[in-house]
């Protein structure tokens, strides 16, 4: 199992985040392309900080939401999802390139990624960006009670599926994120690296309700937003390792 962390959020003189200090700690970096956050500097030097530790280069495409962070669902037709996703992976792609690096995958952020997993539509645009671009690329999605479906919907069209789960969210039943709006969403650490052992030792997590959900994990996303944050994800890494 890896960890993936979002990673290149700042924008201009705002900075969002600790890459430097959390990229030593993780094996994917799920890098902004610009629409939601990140630059071209940005942009590159992510990349760079990414060529130095060895870790594995995801575009993390959004909605066209610089404002709101790509947290904002957005009403963009099957056509422009595919022309905005292929937008933004083809800049980290080219960027990566020019540094002798290869993009390996695709995480969609935000709102994107929500909507994604809820409405099919959406998937299968994202899913249609991937499959027309001309190199192959993984699409990072949650795993679900749904993902052999997902899978298979993915395979039509020729494009391989990474599941993820998340370190510190708490799940519902049905193997979805509980919403932020409820009590409990967010797991402290003491919860956070027990549900991590969990993951890791049996392929499962406990929903809200106290029942055991299996799961199929790929990889695992950390956040590096602070440095209570980054010490996190380096007492999971020493958990998984």
């Amino acid at each position: 199992m890896k960890l993936n962390c979002d990673l290149g959020e700042s924008f201009g003189n705002w900075t969002l985040g600790l890459d430097a200090q959390a990229m030593p700690f993780v094996d994917q970096a799920n890098i902004a392309c610009g629409f939601h956050a990140g630059d071209p500097l940005i942009m590159h030097k992510t990349l760079l900080l990414a060529k130095k530790h060895g870790v594995s280069i995801g575009a993390h495409p959004s909605y066209p939401d610089l404002v709101g962070f790509g947290r904002r669902s957005m009403n963009c037709s099957p056509e422009e999802i595919i022309a905005f996703v292929t937008y933004q992976v083809a800049a980290i792609d080219g960027m990566a390139k020019s540094l002798g690096l290869e993009l390996e995958y695709v995480k969609p952020h935000g709102a994107l990624y929500n909507d994604m997993m809820v409405d099919e539509t959406i998937l299968e645009a994202i899913l249609t960006a991937l499959s027309i671009y001309p190199k192959a690329l993984k699409l990072m999605l949650q795993s679900t009670s749904e993902l052999e479906i997902h899978k298979a919907q993915a395979k039509k069209i020729g494009v391989e599926v990474l599941a993820e789960a998340f370190a510190d969210r708490c799940y519902d039943d049905d193997g979805k994120l509980l919403s932020r709006t409820q009590n409990g969403a967010v797991l402290d650490k003491v919860k956070m690296l027990a549900q991590v052992k969990q993951l890791t030792e049996q392929g499962s997590v406990t929903t809200i309700s106290g029942k055991t959900l299996a799961l199929t994990v790929d990889s695992l996303c950390v956040h590096g937003d602070n440095i209570e944050a980054v010490k996190a994800i380096q007492a999971i890494r020493e958990l998984i390792d």
